[in-house]
This record gives structure tokens, sequence and C-alpha cells, in this order.
């Protein structure tokens, strides 16, 4: 993602919108309505999912920043502007509507939904640009990516991280459709989804990635 300050803006409004129309949905009931147009996930949860969806998330943090000094590549992670804090946190609800709101076979059987889920997470974690980059020609905007070319960057570092992001969306697909989560509601996930972020920033601040 840009780190212009207006795109983030325009990221962190869409988030907001959003999740102002989760939480509509939620309120009016419709989405135990059948016959209503609900967004995928907007049905009442516990404090017991969301707990759990954020302890797990937190654990698989707290195994990438201990495996990251382990493999000695802690010093290869990429700075962060302060203010991005924002776009990231935001993301927690937008790639969770894309990815576990509607990038996922939840009603064709169990079969179904592992390999989608699988599947799925397996795009998450690649889209996110540790094992590649885009190469853009100057004077090219950031959103003209089919004019960029690739700069593979296939090394430890990219490998471990995008590990990570795969066990993540695992987890995140977990929060949605495991038995403490019988609605299969997708508030536990964004919480999850938001608290792993926040935790990447304050790793990042403490290590001093951060950029004031």
């Amino acid at each position: 993602m840009s780190e212009n300050p207006i795109i983030i803006l325009l990221y962190v409004g869409i988030a907001v919108y959003v999740g102002n129309m989760y939480w509509s949905d939620y309120k009016d009931g419709r989405a135990d309505d059948p016959e209503a147009s609900a967004m995928p996930g907007a049905t009442k949860t516990s404090l017991v999912a969301m707990a759990i969806a954020t302890v797990g998330a937190l654990v698989i943090l707290a195994a990438e920043t201990g495996g990251e000094i382990a493999l000695g590549i802690a010093s290869k992670q990429s700075e962060m502007l302060w203010y991005f804090l924002f776009a990231i946190v935001a993301a927690g609800i937008v790639e969770e509507v894309i990815f576990r709101g509607y990038l996922v076979i939840d009603k064709k059987g169990k079969i179904a939904l592992i390999a989608s889920c699988t599947g799925f997470s397996l795009i998450f974690a690649v889209i996110h640009f540790h094992l590649f980059s885009l190469d853009y020609p100057e004077d090219v905007a950031f959103w003209q990516f089919w004019q960029a070319g690739i700069e593979w960057t296939l090394t430890p570092k990219g490998f471990f991280t995008t590990g990570i992001l795969f066990a993540n969306s695992l987890w995140f697909y977990a929060c949605r459709f495991g038995p403490w989560n019988p609605t299969h509601s997708l508030f536990p996930c964004m919480v999850a989804h938001a608290a792993s972020n926040f935790g990447v920033y304050v790793v990042k601040l403490a290590q001093g990635y951060v950029i004031f």
C-alpha cells in the first residue's frame, strides 16, 4: 500500500464505511433473515470468541517476533511511517471482508470449506509483496500496476514473513468457522486482525523501525 497520507486517509475512510455497513446489518438483524441482503458474517458473537481470536493472533505474532530473532532476520524488516498505523488497523476490517467474508466456500461441505480457506490463505500471503515487488518506471502512478515490472525478493525474510501471513490467514478463517464462533460472525476476525497489525506496529516501534 502507498504511504501517501491521502491514500491512507481514503483507505481508512473505506474501512469506516464498510465497518458501519456491517454494524448496521448486525443491529437490524438482517443477517438472521434468509430473505434479507446482509453482508457475510454480520452476525452476533461473544466476547469469548473475540478473546480466543485475539489471543491466537498475538501468539502467532510472538512466534513471528521470536522466529525473526532466532533466524537473525529481525534487522531485515521494513521501516514504517508512524501514521501508517491507521492503515494497518483499518486493514483488519477491509481484508477480513474480502477474504474471510467473501472469498470462502462455506455451503458446499467441509472439504470445500477447508480447501477454499487454504487456497485463499495462500493468495492472501503472496499478495502482501514479501516475495516480490513491483518496479514502476519513472512517472508512472502506483495504481498503474500493469505497467510495472516484477522484482523478485526470494530471501529468507521474505519466505518467513509470507509463511507467517499464511498462518495468520488460516487462523482468521478458523476464527470465523471454529466451534467457538457458532454464528460464523466476522467480528472476531476483524478484532483479531486489527490487534495483530497493531501488535506489529508496537514491535516495530520497540525495535526502532517506526519513523516519526
